[in-house]
């Protein structure tokens, strides 16, 4: 997310960053309608090819990608809890999409996407019960590097599911790896025309947001790719075949409503239900906390979003789509900063996008009809790469060998396999390596091995909290254990209840605190940063600076050496 941040940073207006008053969502939000309504225009811009190639990533009829965002803007905004986060389709649930319209079709696409629909639907309904439980606060036990190579490994899984698009041949693969094995068979069937159409475009996406010349960088870089695309496939007259097919009366037979009869009736699908489900939920739900936490951090306002109220939005909004036909909500990164850098304010940017979207379908049917799909392959392609590219594993490698291996294993387990199989795995490696370093640091240790091992695991997941001090407006929390993202929620919760009540909270680590795993650090040194420019109390740490540190970068993984 840094390189991200920067470009976002730099391209900010100063009067934005400089202005005292921080914008509010409701109807207070209304009175900023001339840059919301800008903003949301640009984003509407982004959001045709965008959601389109997700829809086609899906199995799904790409104009179920165009409703799905339609839905997030008419519903998000007045439930969001969020302010410069927009919702729709996301290219990180693709592939639970894709797997899960295959299974419940059995190979029939068209009638596993009917039945998707209400697999949806229950998915909405679940994440609204999830919300009464405040079951947002669980994702913090899911480490760091595990949630990062998940979506890495959905940015394989998306590149390897466009290449068939991107040469222009028909796939009979249905995972990562089968792509992968079919390309030197097919490479006699590729499509000139539509190699050229996809190269270009792609070499676009790479090179115009590194362009100098600041008209170029004004336009929406899918926008130029577009419009690219939509000329050469004029020119290079490629065969309808390659190119969008949407209803003409997208209104009229668009619209498809979720088979529940064929759903339930038929008993074998059940527990094919229940996984697409907790796939689902369980995704949507990870990615959608995780990307509202990296927009606020990028908000020129510095406003902190409700998870709890952005996942019962994204509930909501899931049972609407999945009623008329469209795919799974969530917040996505890409349209959230080019909506901030647009001039966005609130979170009415949402229903502007999503009243342009309905303009379009209406006026400009027949252009979006004209888009050749290896155009929508590239933007695809890119945004994988975005996911999975050599930064993201240069980023991890950074934090040390356990976040590589934690990071590496998520990745080819999930690729290999299954979503869930892969962080599942991903979890396990994370506590083998919690459990390496809590038996090599000097804390005092029981006789016998199996023993101290049983010990140590237990302790990863233990109250690590001594005692809490409160003097006036000051408060000392001193720490006796190791701190773990597995013991995460109540530090956390312990935390927050003195934040806005106290002046100054000192957090303090006892020589008995043997590990401090990079989730643990990142959040002391976040809370260190930012609570006090927030408005909330100043947090002092201390100890950790006497732990030893894995790598260069202070983020990564500490722990208490045993002595010589």
């Amino acid at each position: 997310m840094a390189s991200t941040e920067t470009i976002v940073k730099e391209d900010l207006d100063v009067e934005l960053q400089t202005e005292q008053e921080h914008p509010e969502n409701g109807l207070k939000g209304l009175k900023h309608w001339r840059q919301d309504m800008f903003a949301g225009f640009i984003v509407a811009l982004v959001s045709v090819p965008l959601s389109l190639g997700i829809a086609m990533a899906s199995g799904a009829p790409p104009i179920a990608g165009l409703f799905s965002e339609i839905i997030a803007g008419l519903v998000f905004p007045f439930l969001g809890g969020a302010y410069v986060t927009i919702s729709g389709p996301a290219a990180g649930l693709a592939p639970v999409l894709y797997s899960s319209i295959a299974a419940l079709g059995r190979g029939n696409m068209e009638e596993g996407y009917h039945l998707v629909l209400g697999v949806i639907l229950i998915a909405g309904l679940v994440q609204i019960a999830l919300t009464y439980f405040k079951a947002a606060r669980f994702s913090y036990i899911i480490p760091r590097s595990v949630v990062h190579g998940m979506l890495a490994a959905i940015g394989l899984l998306i590149v390897g599911k466009q290449i068939p698009n991107f040469f222009g041949y028909k796939s009979g693969a249905h995972e990562f790896l089968g792509y992968l094995a079919e390309i030197p068979t097919k490479l006699g069937a590729t499509n000139l025309s539509v190699v050229v159409t996809a190269s270009i475009c792609l070499a676009l996406l790479f090179l115009l947001p590194k362009t100098r010349f600041k008209w170029i960088k004004w336009m929406p870089a899918h926008l130029a790719v577009v419009l690219t695309g939509i000329g050469l496939g004029q020119l290079l007259r490629l065969d309808h075949r390659f190119l969008v097919d949407i209803p003409s009366d997208p209104l009229k037979h668009g619209l498809i409503m979720p088979d529940f009869v064929a759903l339930f009736s038929d008993p074998t699908l059940l527990p094919t239900i229940i996984i697409a489900v907790f796939a689902l939920t369980i995704v949507d739900g990870t990615e959608s906390l995780a990307t509202i936490h990296a927009v606020d951090q990028i908000d020129p306002y510095k406003r902190k979003s409700n998870p709890h109220r952005t996942l019962f939005a994204m509930g909501i909004s899931n049972i609407c789509s999945a009623m008329v036909g469209g795919l799974t909500i969530i917040p996505g990164i890409i349209k959230s900063t080019t909506n901030i850098i647009a001039g966005g304010r609130t979170a009415w940017v949402n229903f502007y996008n999503a009243v342009f979207l309905i303009l379009f379908l209406l006026v400009f049917n027949e252009l979006i009809k004209m888009i050749p799909v290896a155009t929508l392959a590239a933007v695809l392609i890119h945004i994988g790469y975005k996911l999975a590219g050599p930064h993201k594993w240069s980023h991890v490698s950074k934090l040390g060998w356990d976040q590589l291996l934690i990071f590496t294993t998520t990745v080819l387990v999930t690729v290999s396999s299954d979503l869930l199989v892969g962080i599942a795995c991903g979890i396990l490696a994370k506590v083998l390596i919690l459990v390496f370093y809590s038996m090599k640091c000097s804390c005092k240790r029981p006789h016998g091995l199996l023993r101290s091992l049983w010990i140590n695991s237990i302790k990863l997941f233990r109250n690590p909290i001594k005692e809490v001090l409160v003097s006036g407006d000051q408060v000392e929390i001193t720490f006796k254990g190791s701190l773990t993202c597995f013991n995460h929620l109540v530090v956390r919760d312990t935390i927050d209840k003195h934040l806005r009540s106290s002046k100054v909270i000192r957090l303090n680590l006892c020589p008995s605190v043997g590990v401090v795993d990079h989730s643990s650090t990142t959040y002391l040194q976040m809370l260190a940063d930012e609570a006090e420019l927030s408005g909330l109390a100043r947090v002092e740490v201390s100890g950790l600076e006497r732990l030893s540190c894995c790598t260069a970068d202070l983020s990564s993984l500490h722990y208490r050496p045993r002595p010589v």
